[in-house]
């Protein structure tokens, strides 16, 4: 009998671009369908204001389930609202930047794409986790990086902060990353793109089974 304590991998909810119309009533179908850890509000060209006024009612039904909200690539938004925290990529601003706007309990994480370097350049500078990607191919966004899953059992291996596998990732193939050691599998297109409830689910029983 090993005395390790067993893996774990949580699922961390990425939005679609678009989170108006139906869209609040597709996260609490979501959030409902299995443990969720997180969601993250991921919206682009569009204004603070309109911002904050689509992320209201997205706030409160994670809120009310204890699922953390993060921020996509904005400090300020992040701040404006009050959110669990920040994702930041590679030129949306430093950890200490959102450390010092946020503060201490503020959950703070960085894009590092395939880069062992920016890694632990981020989790020196204080980051709560650290996401590499994209590990499939992916619709979601423009793949400029392509990362491996023996990435994610390096960075097990020799750092405690938590790593999360973003990138293409369905129910199908999230099982190879569950065992390399993501603590978190962030997905997007493979959840918003159906049947939301289905999908988590499907994911919850997939890493399940791998990591059974």
């Amino acid at each position: 009998m090993s005395d390790e304590p067993a893996r774990t991998c949580d699922l961390y909810l990425i939005s679609p671009l678009d989170v108006g119309g139906d869209f609040p009533e597709r996260l609490a179908r979501a959030l409902d369908a299995a443990p969720v850890a997180a969601f993250q509000l991921r919206v682009k060209d569009l204004d603070q204001h309109e911002a904050a006024r689509l992320a209201e009612p997205l706030q409160a039904i994670c809120a009310e389930r204890d699922v953390a909200f993060i921020v996509n690539d904005s400090i300020a938004l992040a701040k404006r609202l009050g959110a669990d925290g920040v994702h930041l990529g590679q030129s949306d601003g430093t950890v200490d930047e959102a450390r010092r706007a946020l503060g201490r309990e503020a959950q703070i994480g960085v894009t590092c794409h395939d880069s062992r370097h920016l890694a632990m350049e981020a989790g020196e500078a204080g980051a709560d986790y650290v996401a590499f990607g994209a590990f499939f191919p992916t619709t979601t966004k423009t793949v400029e990086h392509h990362a491996e899953p023996e990435l994610l059992t390096w960075w097990q291996t020799l750092f405690e902060i938590p790593c999360v596998a973003i990138g293409g990732i369905t129910p199908g193939n999230c099982g190879a990353l569950a065992k390399a050691g993501a603590d978190f599998l962030a997905v997007s297109g493979a959840v918003w793109n159906g049947d939301e409830a289905a999908a988590v689910k499907a994911f919850r029983e997939a890493i399940d089974a791998a990591l059974a």
